[in-house]
């Protein structure tokens, strides 16, 4: 887990400037401990599945921001000391004083699942007219998961992508949390029309059912390629991953690990993906569309390292860049 700041403990302020910003919720995993007499306890944990990934980017020494709305609580200055702690820019969060998001943690077989506690936080009330105005030079966009649910906040995540769409990169992951989403139509809608103007789709096989619903997966992943995105990831847990271009496909196997959970696995991979891609200058809309199978692979296996060193710890914990192989 990121430590707390300690007396003495100095921030560098970071610039947005030419970074990666990732664009969506901040809020605070409780995870469950043992306690005395065979009780549970909860421990306050700073993340959130877009939160995580800027954390993951800034480890992997990527220059990173972040967009999202955050409370002044307690809770609120925990996350923003840790994505400082991380080497993440915040001078696009947006600060109020309402209540935090938590997220109550539960584990089976390792899989976890959450309940959330959101109604009138500082992330969920971030409308359309609260959004920042991002430098000219930002090197992509990222976007996804319960941010874009709720509103007003998805609606202005929505506008946010939709304003630099076709001007810099665009990253997506739905990362669907079916238990969250009380309207599934109008997710569906929002998430296929924000997939319509992104670079980067990554998918799981279950969010891939549930965005075709009745459907064809296949046919979605097709659609959006014919649409104008670049690569299409879908991740398979310990099956390893595949990235499909309009050109080609590469498949990439999953790194041996052993799991104590998979809290950030697929938010660690994010990162992982998109810092491959900007080290090696191909993070430009015209790049992405030239790479090869080759470099698509490197990046993918990039990705899947980062993600296998993240489960083998507890909770959303990605590791900095020296501790990779290379």
């Amino acid at each position: 887990m990121a430590r707390a700041l300690m007396a003495g403990d100095e921030i560098t302020p970071k610039s947005a400037a030419g970074a990666i910003i990732c664009c969506g919720e901040a809020l605070i995993d409780m995870l469950p401990r043992p306690h005395a007499e065979d009780q549970t306890a909860y421990l306050p944990v700073a993340g959130g599945a877009v939160f995580n990934t800027a954390i993951a980017l800034g480890r992997l020494d990527q220059p990173t921001g972040f967009v999202s709305g955050v409370s002044t609580d307690v809770f609120g200055e925990l996350l923003v000391s840790t994505l400082e702690q991380s080497n993440v820019a915040t001078g696009h969060v947006v600060r109020s004083a309402r209540p935090t998001t938590l997220a109550f943690v539960s584990f089976s077989g390792g899989d976890a699942t959450y309940t959330f506690y959101d109604e009138g936080s500082a992330g969920r009330v971030l409308s359309p007219d609260d959004l920042p105005a991002l430098p000219d030079d930002v090197a992509a966009l990222h976007f996804g998961a319960i941010s874009l649910i709720p509103e007003p906040c998805g609606t202005a995540y929505e506008t946010l992508l939709m304003r630099h769409a076709g001007q810099t990169v665009i990253s997506l992951d739905p990362n669907i949390r079916s238990n969250f989403i009380d309207d599934p139509a109008a997710h569906r809608a929002r998430i296929l029309r924000m997939a319509a103007r992104s670079d980067m789709i990554k998918v799981s096989d279950d969010d891939l059912a549930w965005l075709a619903a009745d459907g064809d997966p296949q046919a979605l992943i097709r659609g959006w390629l014919e649409d104008g995105t670049a690569i299409v990831t879908i991740t398979r847990g310990s099956d390893g991953v595949t990235a499909v271009t309009p050109a080609f496909s590469v498949t990439a196997e999953a790194v041996p690990v052993t799991v104590a959970d998979t809290i950030g696995a697929g938010d660690a991979f994010n990162a992982g993906f998109l810092a491959a891609l900007r080290t090696a200058g191909h993070l430009e809309r015209a790049a992405l569309r030239s790479l090869t199978s080759d470099e698509l692979h490197a990046a993918l296996a990039y990705a899947s390292e980062v993600a296998a060193l993240t489960v083998a710890k507890a909770g959303a914990d990605p590791p900095w860049a020296h501790e990779l192989s290379g």
